[in-house]
C-alpha cells in the first residue's frame, strides 16, 4: 500500500485563527491561543500519523510589518513556509480587511504548492456576507480551493482535513510515526508560561516578555522547573511581579496546572523576573531564545 507524507504550512495575517485551526487539525493543543495578535512567535510542527499517511502541519506567526528584530524573525518563518509546502493553507476570516498585507498575498500567489484558502469564523457572518467574501477570494486567488470553516466550532474542518490527505504526495514518513511534534517538552513549558502572561497582562507587557528554562529536572513522578521571565525594561519587571508578588504568583499557579496536565505529573515551578534590556533587537539574545535570524 502506498504511503503519503508531506508538509502543510498554515499562513495568514494575525488573529485570523491559524493556531486554533492548527490545533483542531492536529487534535492536540500545540500552539498557544489568545485573543491578542502576535501570539505565535515560532514555526511549530504538529505531526498527524495514520497507517497510510504522515502530515506535518506547520503553524506560523501572523504576517506583519516588522518594527524590531524579533518581528523580522517571525516574518522570516512565515516567508519560509511559502517555499517548502506540499500544501499551503492561507487563512483569512470574515472580519479582516481585504487589502491587509497585500505584499505577502502577492508572494502566496507565486507559490507552486496547491493552495487551500480557508475563510474562518463564518459563524460571525450572514450568508450574504460569506457569499461576498467567497466571490472576492475566487477572483483574488483563482487557483485556490476555498473552504469556509469555523475552527473554533469544528465546522467543515473534517472536509478540509480530507482534502489535505488527498493532496499529500506519495512519500515515506519524515518523522518517527510515534512523534507528535519536532519541539522538546521544554519549549512547550515556556509557551504555557508565556500564554498565561499574554492572558493576564495588558498593552506592551506580553510582547516584551521571553521565557527561558534555567532548570528542568524530570523524574518519573515529578518535574522541578526553574524559569526566568525576561523583560525589556526596568518598569516592566515591577508590573510582572505585581503588588506583594501577587501577579507573578497567579501566573505561576495557572502555568503549573497546565504544565502538570501537559507532562502528566506533579510539577514544582519557580519563576523569576530579569531585565534583559531591549532583547527583542539583539541578535545574540534572539539566538539564545531559539529564533532564526
Amino acid at each position: 500500500m502506498t504511503h503519503k507524507a508531506g508538509y502543510v504550512n498554515i499562513v495568514g495575517n494575525p488573529n485570523v485563527g491559524k493556531s486554533t485551526l492548527s490545533n483542531k487539525l492536529i487534535g492536540e493543543k500545540l500552539s498557544i491561543i489568545t485573543a491578542k495578535a502576535q501570539t505565535t512567535r515560532h514555526r511549530i510542527f504538529g505531526i498527524v500519523n495514520s497507517d497510510d499517511y504522515q502530515i506535518i502541519f506547520s503553524d506560523t506567526p501572523g504576517v506583519l510589518k516588522p518594527h524590531y528584530k524579533l518581528q523580522e524573525s517571525m516574518l522570516n518563518y512565515s516567508k519560509s513556509a511559502l517555499s517548502d509546502a506540499d500544501v499551503l493553507l492561507y487563512v483569512t476570516d470574515m472580519v479582516e480587511k481585504y487589502d491587509k498585507n497585500n505584499e505577502f498575498l502577492t508572494m502566496v500567489k507565486k507559490s507552486n504548492a496547491p493552495i487551500l484558502l480557508v475563510i474562518n469564523k463564518i459563524d460571525l457572518s450572514t450568508q450574504d456576507e460569506l457569499d461576498a467574501k467567497f466571490d472576492f477570494w475566487k477572483t483574488e486567488l483563482p487557483n485556490a480551493e476555498i473552504f469556509p470553516i469555523s475552527a473554533q466550532h469544528g465546522f467543515n474542518t473534517q472536509n478540509l482535513m480530507n482534502r489535505i490527505v488527498e493532496l499529500m504526495p506519495d512519500s515515506p514518513p519524515y518523522f518517527d510515526k510515534e512523534a507528535l511534534t519536532d519541539r522538546p517538552e521544554r519549549f512547550f513549558v515556556t509557551e504555557i508560561i508565556r500564554e498565561k502572561i499574554l492572558n493576564y497582562y495588558q498593552k506592551e507587557i506580553p510582547y516584551s516578555v521571553e521565557i527561558e528554562i534555567e532548570q528542568f529536572t524530570d523524574a518519573p513522578t515529578r518535574a522541578d522547573i526553574r524559569a526566568v521571565i525576561h523583560v525589556a525594561r526596568d518598569t516592566q519587571k515591577g508590573i510582572i511581579i505585581g503588588h506583594q508578588g501577587k501577579a507573578l504568583k497567579k501566573v505561576g499557579t495557572e502555568a503549573r496546572k497546565d504544565i502538570e496536565t501537559f507532562l502528566d505529573k506533579k510539577v514544582f515551578l519557580e519563576l523569576y523576573v530579569k531585565v534583559t534590556k531591549d532583547w527583542r533587537d539583539k541578535d545574540n539574545m534572539l539566538k539564545k531564545f531559539g529564533y532564526e535570524l
